[in-house]
């Protein structure tokens, strides 16, 4: 049986607003940046289209109650304990949060460790201020590892006694791990132990598709206490041009270092944006459910056509998310797989090395698209591979 989405064409979808469907040219597949090619839900866009019948006025300056409401709601049902909404800081988006929280809980020259590949984001808001980044690479999969693992001994090996923060992403964005409970566990006793603050981005958390998302801060009131979670409803609800993000802490003095870090260039939460969270918090969840039914099914043809058109690609697939962390290394191409796939393929990935040095034969690929998207881009893909590797 047909899906709705199945419909969506690229010459639907192609508009000049977008920056993901803008940045290339029109004969390119876009499948980079980070949002989902689908129509919001109902409850958000009616909603939308009632508060802007009203007044446009300032609105609540310091967020609306119901929103913090909202989200609290959500964060106790995944297992944290309540948040004061005073120690709720609303922001144009998650990416500001990390910047914040390297502000507000760093100072120049201390060293923020995080692991590697990354959403690049992280490895910006430490080098742009003067901070040191240690870089933990994930351990890849082969040998006995099924899947992307942290790799403790390096873990360790990082920390010095200059190591102020641990920035981590959860579940995590490119390699779509879902961090298991044991996992955060040992994560939160290595915190503890390095007496580190933990700034964790939980931003796609709502994305799982396999196995079940633990927030961080929910693994022990101790680390609790030396946590700020960062989470918003882009990804959830393909809102990101309506920006906004919130960071909150059971340590209300963490985010009033953040506060005190940014003052004055935040600037106030917006009325549309938390007006379209409110509606998503407050749907019924059919709308997500279907986009989740969507999106692992696209994620498991993605793996079987991998697997059967382009066997010189290695690809683990993500647990959460709604992206592929594509290893081109065994081609042996000179040139990064996001360049020459762009002109080759003209199909536009992420570049691989802007999520850590060390990662440029990797490419990240969206497939929060229509499946006819999707199976094109793959084609484009498999006739490019197969010219760079004619069969003797």
């Amino acid at each position: 049986m047909s899906h709705p989405f199945d419909a969506l064409t690229h010459e639907v979808l192609r508009h000049d607003e977008s920056v993901k469907w803008a940045t290339f040219g029109t004969d390119v597949l876009p499948l980079w940046i980070a949002d989902m090619d689908f129509p919001v839900a109902s409850e958000v866009r009616e909603a939308l289209l009632r508060r802007v019948e009203g007044p446009l006025g300032y609105g609540l300056l310091a967020g609306d109650p119901r929103l913090y409401a909202l989200v609290n709601d959500k964060e106790v049902a995944r297992g944290s304990a309540p948040y004061d909404p005073a120690a709720m800081m609303l922001m144009p988006g998650v990416v500001p949060g990390l910047y914040a929280a390297v502000l507000g809980l760093t100072s120049p020259g201390d060293e923020i460790v995080t692991h590697v590949p990354i959403y690049p984001p992280f490895l910006s808001a430490i080098a742009d201020h003067g901070r040191v980044t240690r870089a933990v690479p994930l351990t890849a999969p082969g040998g006995d590892a099924a899947r992307w693992e942290i790799d403790w001994d390096a873990m360790e090996a990082a920390v010095t006694p200059r190591t102020r923060l641990l920035m981590l992403c959860s579940p995590h964005n490119p390699t779509g791990r879902v961090w298991s409970r044991e996992e955060l566990a040992r994560l939160a006793e290595f915190a503890l132990r390095h007496r580190l603050w933990v700034v964790s981005d939980e931003l796609h958390a709502d994305l799982v598709l396999d196995g079940t998302f633990v927030p961080f801060a929910s693994v022990s009131p101790e680390v609790a206490r030396r946590t700020v979670t960062l989470t918003g409803p882009c990804k959830t609800y393909n809102t990101a041009a309506l920006g906004i993000g919130l960071a909150t802490s059971h340590e209300p003095a963490l985010i009033d270092a953040m506060r005190a870090a940014t003052k004055g260039v935040m600037g106030h939460p917006a009325a549309l944006a938390q007006t379209a969270w409110m509606a998503g918090l407050s749907s019924d969840g059919a709308w997500l459910a279907d986009v989740l039914g969507y999106l692992r099914a696209n994620r498991d043809h993605l793996v079987a056509r991998v697997a059967r058109d382009l066997p010189g690609v290695r690809f683990t697939p993500p647990e959460a998310t709604y992206l592929a962390w594509l290893d081109f290394s065994a081609l042996g191409w000179d040139e990064r797989p996001q360049v020459r796939l762009l002109e080759r393929a003209r199909v536009g990935l992420s570049d691989g090395l802007t999520f850590g040095e060390g990662y440029g034969a990797f490419a990240r690929l969206n497939f929060a698209t229509s499946r006819a998207v999707l199976d094109e881009a793959v084609d484009r893909l498999t006739d490019a591979v197969r010219e760079a590797s004619p069969v003797s």
